[in-house]
Order: structure tokens, then sequence, then C-alpha cells
């Protein structure tokens, strides 16, 4: 049975996109997830919903506790994930107000847990292809059927924040080979891989970072007015593409299987 999970970021916390939506405290081994988990259904699908940073904003990236949320999803019997994410782009094709959808990243995080596995067992996740192949192409089927300005495939490179980046920094990760920066993918993704859980990332371009230095620097204010513009766009793309999604036997949901010591 396929049931859908929508961890909203920033600008996307509350959705509101339910119809019978109930709220409900989920208790976890990890602690408290972000905030209370809404459920209810969207065009007749099971779905999930819950604010990544908080209800008011209030958790900062790496205070955010990511194997909660995750085990908090996967309690639910939550199969799929779109996780909405606001992101900075790194390159002059990827505008602000485009959407992508990743299909690598680049981990520059060191404070975060990145696994359930402790203990008496280790878990070696594959992470060649971190990202939902079949998800991720739905989703950018659906975003060029609605006409929405998208990039379907890009490298992600997570960062540790909260500060934003140097503009030293910014041309280094463009060097690197990131296509788009953020702050919350990792391990986010990989806790999803560790738990079965299919998992796509829906980016929305905010800013050009600092390399960019003909364009505004990114702050906080610039995030928010991008996002408040497009969070229709995103909503627009979910109700389109909730019931595409099919329980086709998927790697995503196999890897933990062989990957436990």
């Amino acid at each position: 049975m396929i049931k859908i999970g929508i961890i909203g970021g920033t600008g996307f916390g509350n959705p509101g996109l339910l119809e019978n939506a109930a709220t409900q405290k989920v208790h976890t081994p990890y602690g408290a997830p972000s905030g209370l988990v809404t459920t209810g259904t969207l065009d007749g699908m099971e779905v999930a919903t819950l604010p990544r940073h908080g209800a008011n904003h209030s958790i900062y990236p790496s205070a955010v506790n990511f194997r909660a949320n995750i085990w908090a999803m996967k309690h639910l019997g939550v199969t799929h994930i779109f996780a909405v994410t606001a992101v900075g782009s790194l390159r002059e094709e990827i505008k602000p107000g485009h959407i992508i959808f990743p299909d690598q990243f680049i981990d520059r995080t060191t404070r975060r847990i990145a696994t359930f596995y402790e203990g008496q067992e280790v878990c070696h996740i594959p992470m060649s292809d971190p990202f939902c192949d079949r998800l991720r192409s739905m989703l950018l089927k659906t975003a060029d059927t609605l006409g929405l300005a998208s990039h379907g495939c890009g490298t992600v490179i997570t960062i540790e924040g909260p500060r934003f980046s140097t503009r030293a920094e910014s041309k280094m990760f463009r060097l690197w080979g990131a296509d788009v920066i953020n702050m919350s993918t990792v391990p986010e993704v990989v806790l999803a891989r560790e738990a079965g859980i299919c998992y796509a990332a829906i980016a929305m371009g905010t800013d050009y970072d600092c390399w960019h230095e003909s364009e505004e620097p990114v702050s906080w204010e610039l995030i928010q007015k991008i996002m408040q513009e497009n969070a229709e766009n995103v909503k627009t793309l979910l109700r389109a593409a909730i019931n595409k999604v099919d329980f086709t036997e998927c790697a995503c949901r196999q890897a933990v299987a062989t990957s436990i010591l």
C-alpha cells in the first residue's frame, strides 16, 4: 500500500494540502521529530506531512532531528517521500524560481548522525544513486506537463549552516561540480534509504548564492520572498504527481537488506 510523506522545508513547512487533516504526536527511539505530523488524504492518496524546521521555523539545520523525522515517517507506513527544500543556484541556467530534481549530492556536513545503525550493527548503505530515479523521472515529466521551469538532474551540495557560504566557498563548490546548495538534504536522503523509503527532493531555487557578483547576495529575506512567490508551483506539482506514484519494486526499498553487518 502506497503512503506519501511530504517533508516541508523553508517556506513550505505547512503546505495545507490535505483533506480530513488531523495532527498527531509521534514518539521515536531517537527523540522528538521536528513537529506534529499531519495526516490526511490528497486525491484519495494517504499522505503524512512534517515541517522539517518546526512549525515556526525555529530549528536550525544542524539541530533538525533527521533520524526522528524519518523514523516517524516509517512508523506511519510512509513508502515514498517528497522532500521540499530551498536551494541556492550555483549555475547561471538555474534561475531563482526554477525547480530542480537532484540526482546526486556532495556532503559537507560534519555534525550530523547519518545512520540508524549503532552498537551491534553497521550499515554500509549504497549511495551511488541516492535519489529514487522513478520518483525523480515522474516529477520531471509532471513538471514539464504543467509547464513549470525545471531541471531533471543536478548535484546538490549540503553544507552545515546555519551561516551562508563565503564567496570563495561558493566559487569552490562550482568547481567541484555542484549545481545547487542547501543545508538539509544530508543526512535525510541517507536515512530514507536505510529505512527502505523511496526519496526524491523537490528543490526550489531561491537565489544565486554569492558566487554571482552581478546579483544580490543570498539573504534570509530573499529566500523567504522567492519561496512565498513559488510555493504554489510546488503545491500544483504535488497535486498533479501524487497519484502517479506506483509501488513497482524499487532498489531504494531493497538496498538495506544486503547492507547490514
